[in-house]
């Protein structure tokens, strides 16, 4: 079927912001212009892809399918576009997904180091969770993505540089000063109130399946999207926060880690990108941080 890209592009544009006046703003056309161009493509397909109201515009089931696929294609020729014109010593884009708690407690002094080598490089950095990392890195809104690695949303077609280990540990405040100098069990945990990570996170299953491998049923007292609240409502004595250790600083105040009689498995944290694109100067340059 032969369909003008600039359609698909108009499409791409409305259906990303659910606005006609915010796509015509972004493409800097009419928004006239814009709603002739998602008609025409209506037209040619055949189908209705948006459900159009006088309060809001929505997608239909079958817009919804077209969106998954024009969302890569967009991406993939804007990456196109920046590589033909990547030049890391004077300009080029690299574009990031991580999480909150990667981005300040790992990849700030590698993006400084970046930055000042290549200042004249675009830097655009997407916090997400470790599972919603690997959603942008597929639809092609992020080149390069550092997240918690086993990480079973990796599919075959994305390449994995590991690039650092680290150990979860338990956390705790004085109020739980009993516990100092003694080494618990998996069932020993579960008399104390855990504060984790929320189920939308790589942590939270990697946590699960460790009790589960001891025929254990986890219910935590707290799940949240931060590990740094996890500190803070720690530090207060809620309960056992289970985090990074890389996360621990010289401000843990009066924070200790609780021993463990079975050691915690080691993960590590990984950079991945997909093995079957040409890898750009600048994200060329970045990974070669981690050698």
């Amino acid at each position: 079927m032969d369909i003008n890209y600039e359609l698909y592009k108009v499409f791409y544009y409305v259906a990303s912001t659910l606005s006609f006046s915010e796509a015509a703003s972004r493409l800097y056309i009419s928004q006239s212009a814009v709603s002739q161009s998602v008609k025409t493509l209506e037209k040619k397909l055949g189908q209705t892809l948006f459900i159009r109201s006088t309060k809001k515009v929505q997608l239909t089931p079958e817009g919804d399918i077209l969106l998954r696929h024009v969302e890569p294609a967009v991406n993939l020729i804007g990456r196109g576009e920046t590589q033909l014109m990547d030049k890391p010593s004077g300009g080029g884009q690299l574009r990031i997904g991580a999480s909150d708690t990667i981005c300040r407690y790992f990849l700030v002094p590698y993006l400084e180091k970046f930055h000042k080598a290549f200042p004249g490089a675009h830097i655009k950095v997407t916090n997400a969770t470790s599972i919603k990392c690997v959603e942008l890195l597929e639809s092609g809104q992020v080149d390069i993505i550092v997240v918690n690695y086993p990480n079973t949303y990796l599919g075959n077609i994305f390449s994995v540089k590991k690039i650092k280990s680290f150990q979860d540990v338990f956390i705790a405040n004085e109020s739980f000063s009993e516990l100092k100098n003694k080494k618990l069990t998996y069932k020993q945990l579960l008399e104390y109130p855990i504060l984790m990570l929320d189920k939308r996170s790589t942590t939270s299953e990697f946590l699960h399946a460790l009790f589960q491998q001891h025929q254990l049923d986890l219910v935590p007292e707290v799940e949240l999207s931060s590990n740094d609240l996890l500190i803070d409502l720690a530090k207060i004595g809620l309960g056992l926060a289970f985090i990074p250790d890389f996360c621990l600083n010289h401000d843990a105040g009066n924070l200790f880690v609780i021993e463990m009689k079975d050691k915690l498995p080691t993960r590590e944290l990984a950079a991945a990108y997909n093995g079957h694109l040409p890898v750009s100067g600048a994200m060329e340059e970045f990974l070669s941080y981690f050698e």
